[in-house]
């Protein structure tokens, strides 16, 4: 089965294009929900995570984001200590449930895709583009946060032009043209990549 990856910065609409390739029928695992599930409800993490952030990174057995994030905002190694502790446990979920799919082929979708390594794990890469302007402006109506506070988590993401030349197809959500047809049309790419 070929298992693909969807990437793209913030904003760019990730989640917009993996929408279209569910309504075509293509099993599609977020992984940042599912990292965010297993933060709050795998043991194991939770146990790493305390042991890293401390008590009070559950309150009320919620999983504290706030908390969190407070502490690995400006601490880079705080942050890669973060990592080191989810993505293993993400990409160990995802790959249990690609075995588990059906289709000719299966989509992740992550922000931190190369970052975190898992691409290495994917036959082929879609990367989501849409010019700096407009994801600002979408991150910004999306997560009801200052723009400043966007281009900070940003600054901490794979430069955008870097990481589309990594990508193996490109899907140009700018606003001027249509996602969907661009979508029907790699889905079809991908079919036939599929039985080969």
């Amino acid at each position: 089965m070929l298992q693909v990856g969807i990437t793209g910065g913030i904003g760019s609409g990730k989640s917009t294009v993996s929408k279209v390739f569910e309504v075509l029928g293509i099993p599609v695992l977020d992984a940042d929900s599912v990292a965010k599930h297993l933060m709050q409800y795998d043991p194991d993490l939770r146990q790493s995570l305390m042991a890293l952030f401390g008590e009070e990174t559950y309150t009320n057995g919620q999983l504290n984001r706030e908390h969190i994030a407070a502490l690995v905002f400006n601490n880079p190694q705080q942050l890669e200590q973060l990592n080191a502790i989810v993505h293993p446990a993400t990409i160990a979920f995802s790959k249990n449930w690609a075995q588990q799919q059906t289709a000719p082929y299966i989509i992740k979708e992550a922000a931190l895709l190369f970052e975190s390594g898992s691409y290495k794990e994917l036959d082929k890469i879609i990367g989501v583009y849409a010019p700096l302007p407009l994801r600002l402006q979408r991150a910004v109506n999306r997560d009801q946060v200052s723009e400043a506070a966007i281009r900070s988590r940003m600054a901490r993401q794979m430069d955008e032009e870097e990481k589309m030349k990594r990508c193996d197809f490109i899907i140009k959500n700018d606003e001027s043209t249509s996602v969907l047809l661009q979508v029907l049309s790699l889905h079809e790419q991908l079919l036939q990549l599929a039985q080969q």
